[in-house]
């Protein structure tokens, strides 16, 4: 945690860690919207409001990433976010059951990697603000190991649209992929 948000009292962090998530949440809305995906846009992260996740996060609140990351730096987990991964589909993490007698990933279904696409780019926007291109989500992926952990189709899909989103952009990727859930071709 930086030393100035440390500092910082409870209620600035509740504040402005409210501020974070309904500001992402509107541009989750947004980005599922464009995608056809309206359930998803409105009911997203929901959980992020429950007490197993809302104290956490406000404890470790920095504003610059996920509270989470400051948490699992610190302690080597996170109990907020072990709650909100098993709660939220869009996250691959969710996506993982014991198949043979070993933990291994799960396909995800596409109308939650698209949700996984559009929380992703949201996450940039918000914790990069000016900073952010629409390369950001592509590069983010590309710099951690997440896609090592994924269902290879799952990984490769996610790969592939925030290629097209880095090189077409968000609105044009977004309205390909709502004419592809529209159409079921998917």
């Amino acid at each position: 945690m930086t030393k100035d948000m440390h500092k910082k009292s409870y209620l600035y962090r509740l504040t402005h860690h409210l501020r974070t998530i309904f500001k992402h949440h509107r541009e989750v809305r947004k980005n599922c919207f464009a995608c056809g995906l309206y359930r998803q846009g409105i009911m997203h992260d929901l959980s992020k409001l429950s007490p197993a996740e809302l104290f956490p996060s406000i404890k470790y609140y920095e504003g610059t990433r996920s509270p989470y990351s400051y948490e699992k730096e610190k302690y080597g987990s996170s109990l907020g976010w072990l709650h909100h991964k098993g709660r939220n589909k869009h996250h691959w993490e969710y996506w993982y059951d014991i198949i043979q007698n070993k933990y291994q990933p799960i396909e995800m279904p596409y109308k939650y990697l698209i949700e996984m696409v559009c929380d992703r780019v949201a996450a940039c926007k918000v914790y990069q603000g000016d900073k952010y291109s629409q390369k950001t989500p592509l590069e983010y992926l590309l710099g951690k190991h997440d896609r090592f952990y994924m269902h290879p189709n799952t990984a490769k899909l996610l790969e592939e649209i925030l290629t097209e989103i880095a090189e077409n952009g968000e609105a044009a990727t977004f309205k390909r992929i709502k004419n592809t859930i529209k159409n079921g071709n998917y």
